[in-house]
């Protein structure tokens, strides 16, 4: 009996997960788009171009990312109107960039490697985001739009 209880548990918790990140998808659908891009680019062998020669592409192009992805957070958390946005706009992303950072060094066979300094560049991107994404909240909420 205690073995179809604990059964019956584990199968309503991936439920409730699943259902969590329906609502997110429906709530927040450029958001949750970007961040699968992010981490598919992030987790596949990058190729030559010619940008590779640019001193620290890699470090903007981290920076460019996270800045994207909390101004597209701030747009929409200002649409749905919600109260933690600082924890959907800073926080996460910033520990996202950190989970990149260890699944590039642990996850991709050395094809990938982390680094703390693109971690800073996440971190940094994402912080860079918060006046701007600021202003967009304050004018959405305040018009109703």
């Amino acid at each position: 009996m205690s073995i179809i209880c604990k059964l019956q548990s584990m199968a309503i918790r991936r439920l409730s997960i699943i259902l969590y990140l329906c609502n997110m998808f429906r709530k927040y659908p450029f958001s949750m788009a970007l961040v699968g891009v992010i981490w598919v680019i992030c987790l596949i062998p990058i190729p030559e171009s010619p940008l590779s020669h640019v001193r620290f592409i890699d470090k903007w192009t981290h920076l460019v990312m996270y800045a994207t992805l909390c101004l597209v957070v701030w747009w929409e958390a200002s649409r749905q109107r919600i109260s933690r946005v600082l924890l959907l706009t800073w926080i996460l992303p910033v520990l996202m960039g950190g989970l990149v950072e260890l699944a590039q060094r642990y996850c991709t066979g050395g094809v990938r490697s982390g680094d703390w300094l693109d971690f800073l560049a996440n971190a940094t991107g994402a912080t860079l985001a918060q006046p701007i994404g600021w202003w967009i909240f304050k004018r959405f909420w305040k018009t109703g739009s």
